[in-house]
């Protein structure tokens, strides 16, 4: 089962500050189950179904744990993605969203794991800011500490492939 493979590489214990601040005494790291081609493509076969029936236009990964996502994601479905940065670079073209896009247009966000859902929230606004349209973020686990109601509050839906406490749930059947 999904959940138990997620669980068996890549949940952690000890003591894990958050990019919330918050302390915690577990951890899902991510880059262990997008690292793996396997779970890579399981995960991505669920996070297909939870993608919204009405039309969008890309995927927006955010960085650095959503480009992956997203970027399997565009493979799956045949849909282009942005890349998004946490802030823009101060070289090059000068960025924030990379990979070209049309304003007005619908993005659907992917992140990995989410919390308070604060990086999200800052990066969903500043891509509002740059004319895109955005309802709709997808991510892998929902931690359920406050991020859906943070989402909420902005106009976005969060469709998440596992709560921590339905992951919790699934992986400990037998």
């Amino acid at each position: 089962m999904l959940a138990r493979a997620i669980r068996r590489v890549a949940y952690l214990t000890g003591s894990f500050r958050l990019r919330s601040g918050q302390t915690s005494s577990f951890y899902w790291d991510k880059y262990r189950f997008e690292s793996q081609p396997d779970l890579l493509r399981a995960i991505t076969a669920e996070l297909t179904r939870l993608l919204p029936a009405g039309e969008f236009d890309r995927l927006a990964g955010l960085e650095l744990g959503g480009i992956p996502l997203a970027t399997a994601l565009s493979i799956a479905i045949g849909k282009p993605c942005l890349f998004v940065r946490k802030k823009a670079k101060d070289y090059g073209t000068c960025q924030l969203v990379e990979g070209g896009y049309t304003k007005g247009e619908h993005v659907v966000v992917v992140e990995d794991v989410i919390t308070t859902a604060g990086q999200v929230v800052e990066s969903v606004g500043q891509m509002r800011e740059l004319g895109l349209v955005i309802k709709v973020v997808l991510c892998v686990i929902d931690r359920q500490q406050g991020g859906r109601e943070k989402l909420a509050a902005i106009g976005c839906e969060l469709h998440s492939l596992f709560t921590l406490e339905e992951l919790e749930q699934l992986a400990a059947q037998a």
